[in-house]
C-alpha cells in the first residue's frame, strides 16, 4: 500500500480567459454548443464525438456509440445566450469536481465571452498536456466559427 498526501496546490484548478469574438451574442453562444458539442475535436484535429444536452441537467458527455461513452459533466444552468455552466468530472477519471463557466456579453464589434474552469480534487497527471491547451484550442474554434457565420474550421 502507498500512501501520498498531494500538496493543496496538486488539488486546485484554476484557468480563466476572455475571449473577444467579433460575432453576435446569439451567432456566439451557437457556435459555443457546436463547438463543445457535434462538432468537437482534440487539440490536434482528432473527431472527439460529444454531445450536450443544452438544458438544466442535461448531460456533456464523449459518445462512443452503442451506449458506450463518458459522462464529462451536466448543464447547472443555461441562459441563452449569455450563460452556459457546467458541472462534472470533465475528461478526469479521478475523484475531482469542476465547474466551467461561459459568460458572454455584448461588447462594442462583438461579443465578450468570459471563461472559467474551477476544480477541487486529485487532479491526475496529464502525461505533459496541460488542460489549458486544450481549452484555448476550443476557444478558438469557437472564435472562428462564429466569425465566419456559422461555417466549422
Amino acid at each position: 500500500m502507498t500512501l501520498t498526501v498531494p500538496s493543496i496546490d496538486n488539488l486546485l484548478v484554476n484557468i480563466t480567459e476572455e475571449i473577444v469574438v467579433r460575432a453576435s451574442l446569439e451567432d456566439t453562444f451557437q457556435a459555443l454548443l457546436l463547438e463543445m458539442g457535434p462538432d468537437n475535436v482534440a487539440p490536434d484535429g482528432t473527431p472527439l464525438p460529444m454531445a450536450i444536452e443544452a438544458w438544466p441537467g442535461g448531460r456533456w458527455f464523449r459518445d462512443l456509440g452503442n451506449g458506450d461513452g463518458h459522462l464529462w459533466g451536466l448543464v447547472q444552468a443555461i441562459k441563452r445566450p449569455t450563460l452556459l455552466e457546467i458541472t462534472g468530472p470533465l475528461f478526469m477519471s479521478a475523484p475531482i469536481v469542476n465547474n466551467v463557466q461561459y459568460r458572454l456579453k455584448d461588447v462594442a464589434g462583438g461579443t465578450s465571452m468570459s471563461f472559467r474552469h474551477s476544480g477541487f480534487g486529485i487532479v491526475p497527471d496529464m502525461h505533459g498536456m496541460p488542460f489549458d491547451e486544450g481549452w484555448k484550442a476550443l476557444h478558438e474554434r469557437i472564435r472562428l466559427r462564429a466569425e465566419s457565420g456559422g461555417r466549422a474550421h
